[in-house]
C-alpha cells in the first residue's frame, strides 16, 4: 500500500482487528504486526502512527511480551492501549503494579478536554475497562488526562514526544465516544489526510492487477459468496476474458445454492464471465469420511479445493495465476497477522497446502475487513442482494456439521437452516409492514448447525433417537464481537415445530446464546 498508514503493534489482545477496522473507519489505512516485528523494518514502513494493542500479560513479569525503547524515540506518534499503555509506561521507567482493585466493564472516567485525544469528548465519558494492573506512577514527562473512581491513571500523554497511554479500549462500541478518540489520534495528533477510499482502492486494484497479469492467463476460486463474488468482478474489470471463474460445488453449500451460483456468474447472468462449474459432492464426502477434527476438515477442504483447480487449468491450458477472494480477517485470524493465537485455519490461508501449481496467488481483497469489501462491491456496481449477502464459510457446512460429514448430515442441515432462514426473513418482513421500521432483533448472520449428538425422543408415539441441531443468529457490527440475537421466541417455536416436522433424522433442536467472544459466530 503506497500510502499513509497506522500500524497496530499487537500484543495477543482480544481486539487486535477492531483496533484496526476503527482507523479504518478513520479513512486511515492500518495494518497489524507482531510484537515480534523487528523495528527496522517498521521503520522501513515509515507510519503515520504506531498503536499498541492490549493483551493478558503482566509488563512487569518475565517472559511478558515487551518492546524496546527505540520504538518510543522514533518521533512517530505512539498511543497504548490497556496493556500498550501499561507497557509504555514499564519501558520508560514508570511504575505498573496490581491494582487494588480490578476495572472490568462500562466506566465512568473523568477526562482533561485539554488533552488532543479528548477534543470534542464530554468531561465525563463511559469507557470500556478491562485491567487487572494499573499504572500507579506515569513515566517522568507524562501528565495525567484521565481518571476513574478506581484508577488514578485512566490517560497520560508526553505531548512534547507525541506519546499517549490510556488505561481503557476506545476501539470496543461500549465505549461511547471511543471512535471520536482514535479519530483525533490519527487524523490530529498524527496528522493522516484520511486518503483510503473505497473508489480509489478499486482504481488502484484494477491497475495493479493489470500491470502484474499482463497477458497471463487467471483462475479465480468463485464460491458465490460475497469475498469471492467482488474478487471475481474486480478481476474482469481489469483483465476480461483472460479470466476464468471456477466454481467448485464440494456439496457443503447451503440448500439450492449451487444453481443460484451458477444462474448469477453463469452464462445467462449479468456478468460476462468465462463460468465453469465442477460437481465434486461425492469426491468431498469421500475425502472427509471419517474425519471429526475440524482442523482437519479445514485443510482436507483447502487441500482438494487447490487439487480440483489445478486440475480444470491443465483442461484450460497454461494458466499464470490463481485469484482468491481471501480478506485481512482471514489472515490475521489464521496467524499470519498479528500476535493472537490461531483461531482457525481458513481453507483458503492457513489451510493451502505446501505446493500449490500456479505462479502466483493474486488476492486482491487480501487487506480488506469485510464490511470494506461490501463498500468495493458497491463501488463496482454489484447489486445490494449480492453484496449485502449472509457471511458462509470457505469450508461450508463442513464446519456447521460437529463431527463427520456425510450427506446424509448435508440434507438434514440443509433443510433445517433453510427453513430456520424462511421463518427469520418472513418474521422480520411481517415486523416491518407492521410498524414501517427494520425488527429490532433482526440478526446480521443466522443459521442452523448440526450437532453430533443423539438424544431419544417420541414422535407418533414411537421412539425416536436421532439429531439434534443448533441455531445460531449474532447482533453484530464488524463480525469480529457479536452477541447472541434475541428472536421471538413464537418465530424460534415455529422454526422448531417445522424442522422436526419436515427434516428427517432431526429431533431436538436448540438455540445458541453464546457471545463472541468467548465464542466464534461459527461452530467449528
Amino acid at each position: 500500500m503506497n500510502q499513509e498508514k497506522v500500524i497496530v503493534i499487537d500484543f495477543g489482545g482480544q481486539y487486535n482487528q477492531l483496533v484496526a477496522r476503527r482507523v479504518r473507519e478513520c479513512n486511515v489505512y492500518c495494518e497489524i504486526y507482531s510484537y515480534r516485528t523487528d523495528i527496522e523494518k517498521i521503520k522501513e514502513m515509515n507510519p503515520k502512527g504506531i498503536i499498541l494493542t492490549g493483551g493478558p500479560n503482566s509488563c512487569y513479569e518475565d517472559n511478558s511480551p515487551t518492546y524496546q525503547k527505540e520504538l518510543f524515540e522514533l518521533g512517530v506518534p505512539v498511543l497504548g492501549l490497556c496493556y500498550g499503555a501499561q507497557l509504555m509506561m514499564h519501558v520508560l521507567g514508570g511504575k505498573v503494579e496490581k491494582a487494588p482493585v480490578r476495572e472490568y466493564g462500562k466506566t465512568e472516567v473523568f477526562v482533561k478536554k485539554t488533552s488532543p485525544l479528548f477534543a470534542d469528548v464530554s468531561e465525563k465519558t463511559i469507557c470500556w475497562m478491562s485491567h487487572f494492573d494499573y499504572i500507579s506512577k506515569p513515566a517522568d514527562g507524562f501528565e495525567i488526562t484521565a481518571h476513574t473512581a478506581d484508577c488514578p491513571v485512566a490517560a497520560a500523554e508526553n505531548m512534547a514526544k507525541n506519546l499517549y497511554a490510556i488505561q481503557f479500549h476506545p476501539e470496543v462500541l461500549h465505549t461511547q465516544e471511543g471512535t471520536k478518540m482514535l479519530y483525533n489520534f490519527v487524523r490530529n495528533v498524527c496528522g493522516c489526510a484520511g486518503t483510503w477510499r473505497m473508489d480509489s482502492f478499486v482504481e488502484n486494484s484494477i491497475k495493479e492487477i493489470r500491470e502484474k497479469v499482463g497477458d497471463g492467463k487467471v483462475l479465480c476460486a468463485l464460491s458465490g459468496g460475497v469475498d469471492s463474488s467482488v474478487a471475481a468482478v474486480l478481476l474482469s474489470k481489469a483483465i476480461g476474458n483472460q479470466l476464468t471463474c471456477v466454481f467448485v460445488d464440494h456439496g457443503l453449500l447451503r440448500k439450492d445454492e449451487g444453481d443460484e451460483v451458477e444462474e448469477v456468474f453463469g452464462p445467462k447472468g449479468p456478468y460476462e464471465l468465462n463460468f465453469i462449474r465442477v460437481n465434486a459432492q461425492e469426491r468431498y464426502y469421500k475425502k472427509l469420511a471419517g474425519v471429526t477434527e475440524p482442523e482437519a476438515k479445514r485443510k482436507i477442504i483447502g487441500e482438494e479445493f487447490i487439487r480440483i483447480f489445478e486440475e480444470e487449468a491443465k483442461k484450460i491450458g497454461a494458466v499464470d495465476f490463481l485469484v482468491q477472494g481471501t480478506i485481512y480477517p482471514d489472515v490475521v485470524e489464521s496467524g499470519l497477522g498479528g500476535e493472537s493465537a490461531v483461531i482457525k485455519s481458513h481453507h483458503n490461508v492457513g489451510g493451502l497446502p505446501e505446493h500449490v501449481d500456479f505462479k502466483e496467488i493474486i488476492e486482491p481483497l487480501r487487506d480488506l475487513f469485510k464490511d470494506e469489501v461490501r463498500k468495493a462491491g458497491l463501488e463496482m456496481g454489484i447489486p445490494e442482494k449480492l453484496v449485502f449477502r449472509q457471511p458462509f464459510p470457505g469450508p461450508g457446512l463442513g464446519i456447521r456439521i460437529i463431527g463427520e460429514v456425510t450427506g446424509e448430515k448435508v440434507r438434514m442441515v440443509q433443510e433445517a437452516d433453510a427453513i430456520y432462514r424462511e421463518e427469520v426473513d418472513k418474521a422480520a418482513e411481517n415486523y416491518k409492514v407492521a410498524n414501517g421500521t427494520e425488527a429490532p432483533w433482526m440478526p446480521n448472520q443466522y443459521f442452523a448447525a448440526l450437532t453430533n449428538m443423539r438424544s431419544v425422543g417420541v414422535m407418533g408415539d414411537e421412539r425416536t433417537y436421532d439429531y439434534a441441531v443448533a441455531l445460531r443468529a449474532v447482533r453484530t457490527v464488524d463480525f469480529m464481537t457479536a452477541e447472541s440475537a434475541e428472536i421471538p421466541f413464537e418465530v424460534l417455536q415455529k422454526v422448531m415445530s417445522r424442522i422436526i416436522n419436515e427434516v428427517k433424522g432431526i429431533n431436538r433442536v436448540f438455540y445458541d446464546l453464546t457471545s463472541k467472544p468467548p465464542g466464534t459466530i461459527e461452530f467449528e
